[in-house]
């Protein structure tokens, strides 16, 4: 088994004929948490919608699994075992929790997770059941997401921005069940985190976007160690 689950080669994507990414190349390993930081605009966002199949691809190509997902639409990706949560409308908010939860496993056509194995990541939900989606916390309505995302049993999941406008302490929570999913389910994880610092910590590996270009890739420590970089780009001291 190759040791990248999915790799970027030499992508050149954006929207329509506005270009965000240039020539980037990464890769993704099996039970790892690959994390992509960089400045507001950069095109963290951007990398994950085009793994999912949601921006123009003009050039190079995305590998998952062995399999050319570069012109694949994104209910062909879903399917073939990549979760994608954006930062905003990731739940449906009319629909209480347990009908988003019941939904997840009705909509998704392969094999599910055993709904009280995936509550296993976030018990507290179990007390939210009727809940409106709508009524939730910034922080209620991840775990819910992420939930309804493990259901599908996915390969890869994509987290765009999890903790942002959180506080500290749910903020720390939802980092700690990143790391579960890859230690306990075996989940790898490609994290866009505006928490740059903390995201370097939890992560395997990690990719510095400047301006839709990569200009660092390597251990997340290794990048914590160059302040020309982290300073300027990162806002860490």
């Amino acid at each position: 088994m190759p040791s990248s689950i999915i790799a970027l080669n030499d992508v050149n994507a954006g929207y329509g004929k506005f270009q965000v990414l240039f020539g980037v190349s990464m890769a993704a390993d099996y039970r790892e948490i690959t994390v992509i930081v960089g400045p507001n605009g950069s095109g963290k966002s951007t990398l994950l919608r085009t793994i999912f199949g949601l921006t123009s691809i003009y050039s190079g190509e995305v590998i998952f699994k062995n399999i050319n997902i570069t012109s694949k639409k994104p209910h062909e990706i879903a399917k073939l075992g990549i979760a994608y949560l954006p930062q905003l409308e990731n739940v449906f908010l009319n629909l209480t929790v347990k009908e988003n939860i019941l939904l997840a496993t009705y909509i998704h056509e392969g094999e599910t997770m055993d709904i009280e194995e995936a509550i296993g990541l976030f018990p507290q939900l179990k007390a939210l059941f009727e809940r409106k989606a709508s009524t939730l916390s910034g922080g209620e309505r991840q775990m819910l997401a992420m939930t309804m995302a493990l259901l599908r049993k996915p390969s890869l999941m994509l987290l765009d921005e999890p903790t942002a406008n959180m506080a500290p302490k749910i903020a720390k929570l939802i980092f700690e069940k990143i790391i579960e999913l890859k230690e306990n389910y075996n989940i790898p994880v490609i994290l866009v985190e505006q928490n740059a610092k903390k995201a370097l910590e939890i992560g395997d590996k990690a990719y510095l976007l400047v301006a839709g270009r990569k200009i660092f890739e390597g251990l997340p420590q290794e990048l914590l160690e160059k302040p020309d970089l982290t300073k300027v780009y990162l806002g860490i001291d």
